[in-house]
């Protein structure tokens, strides 16, 4: 395994000082080390932060290989700084047996860019009528631990209840897709002055909010783990800022595009802007930005959601929502909340890793630690070009935009997967 002396690098923003990485750990910190045999890098005017995790991915292997699969997506995930990643059950087939999460989870370590960690499905096929093997997945050599219709609404609160209640016996967590199926049904984009303006068919935030306050009372009621998928309107954080307060077990997560984008962006009709849950208000942006920073929103997840030509460029009605965002989610978090560099390590790190229970990650690079760490440049400004993203997909919503930050290196207990900005492998 190689050895690897990061020299003159600012951990989390504070004073300069040398990392040596060695056996998969930080070996040691200190100013002047030396160590024979390791490959230096050059830290000077870089942030050492813990490796990313991102608890939302899509990676649509197996089935749709031809937007993305997991060599790619982790490819895509290191060079954006990540080390773990959450994969998503919405694959074809359907993530609802041990035998899928298993496939995923042993592609994500042929791959060895990040950790592929599967999401397993709740239902069966999605279709929200009967519970998957939720038992056999978390027994699994996945390990399953988070559970999502992800794209479909546990809509059914019977449902709900009893997916609850069963992974309490692996202390295993439901991640919530918000949305009542009966109040967007033919839904083009967030239900507002501007859908009125367009004449399209809206998605009002009620839909969203509604489900969020029915399932936080189920969570309490059951005593159980509940995680909210994308949260995008003020009115979702109002109801999660009530829950939190009263004790129940409820995390959520903020895309970087609902942290950015409003729907001011649909009169363009690029269905790039196409995506769920649609993009709110200008008013709900900053009531995003505000929870983030207080922390009720705990989490910041990318909804990484890659996407083949011809389900992309195409009218706004028939184009599939989603959009990319493992390669610039750190740049968009950076410019929303600023160099808080403890804050994004909570946000984009330590507090997703809690969730998922992946121990190995989340920990700040300080002797003894896992050696699973990214160094941004945060001077740097990059302009987002599509054909140079590493995602098989290119329905990136910042393409020509200029963002600050760069990531220059990634480690993977201890060995790089990035290095000067480029994949090792």
């Amino acid at each position: 395994m190689t050895a690897y002396l990061i020299t003159n690098v600012s951990v989390l923003g504070a004073a300069p000082t040398d990392l040596l990485i060695r056996d998969g750990v930080v070996a040691e910190t200190g100013v002047g080390l030396t160590a024979s045999g390791a490959v230096t890098v050059d830290g000077t005017g870089l942030v050492a932060l813990p490796g990313l995790v991102d608890l939302h991915t899509h990676l649509r292997e197996p089935g749709r290989e031809d937007a993305e699969t997991v060599e790619t997506g982790s490819r895509a995930a290191a060079l954006g700084g990540y080390t773990a990643v959450c994969a998503m059950a919405n694959t074809s087939p359907v993530a609802d047996t041990a035998g899928v999460v298993e496939q995923v989870w042993r592609l994500g370590r042929e791959a060895g860019l990040v950790d592929v960690q599967p999401i397993g499905a709740v239902t069966v096929g999605l279709a929200g009528e009967r519970l998957a093997e939720l038992g056999a997945m978390a027994d699994s050599a996945a390990r399953v631990r988070i559970f999502s219709d992800d794209g479909h609404c546990v809509a059914d609160p019977r449902l709900m209840r009893r997916a609850l209640e069963y992974v309490k016996a692996f202390d295993g967590i439901v991640a919530q897709h918000a949305e009542e199926p009966r109040l967007t049904e033919g839904a083009q984009m967030h239900e507002g002055e501007i859908s009125t303006r367009l004449g399209l068919t809206g998605w009002p935030a009620v839909a969203e909010e509604a489900i969020i306050a029915r399932d936080v009372l189920l969570a309490e009621h059951v005593g159980s783990r509940l995680h909210i998928c994308h949260v995008s309107t003020a009115g979702s954080v109002a109801v999660l800022r009530q829950a939190k307060a009263r004790g129940v077990q409820v995390t959520a997560e903020v895309t970087p595009h609902h942290l950015l984008l409003t729907d001011e962006k649909a009169v363009t009709y690029d269905p790039v802007y196409k995506v769920n849950p649609p993009l709110r208000t200008a008013a709900d942006v900053a009531a995003l930005r505000a929870a983030l920073a207080e922390g009720v929103v705990d989490i910041v997840a990318t909804d990484h959601a890659p996407h083949a030509v011809e389900d992309k460029e195409c009218e706004w009605a028939y184009a599939r929502p989603g959009m990319l965002g493992l390669e610039t989610a750190l740049s968009i978090t950076l410019d929303v909340l600023g160099p808080r560099w403890d804050l994004i390590a909570e946000r984009m790190s330590r507090t997703p890793a809690r969730i998922a229970g992946l121990t190995e990650h989340g920990h700040d690079p300080a002797p003894g630690a896992p050696a699973n760490l990214t160094l941004v440049d945060p001077a740097a400004r990059r302009v987002i070009e599509p054909t140079e993203l590493a995602s098989r997909s290119s329905n990136t919503p910042y393409a020509r935009m200029t963002l600050p930050g760069r990531i220059v290196a990634t480690f993977l207990r201890g060995e790089a997967t990035v290095l000067d900005g480029k994949a090792v492998k």
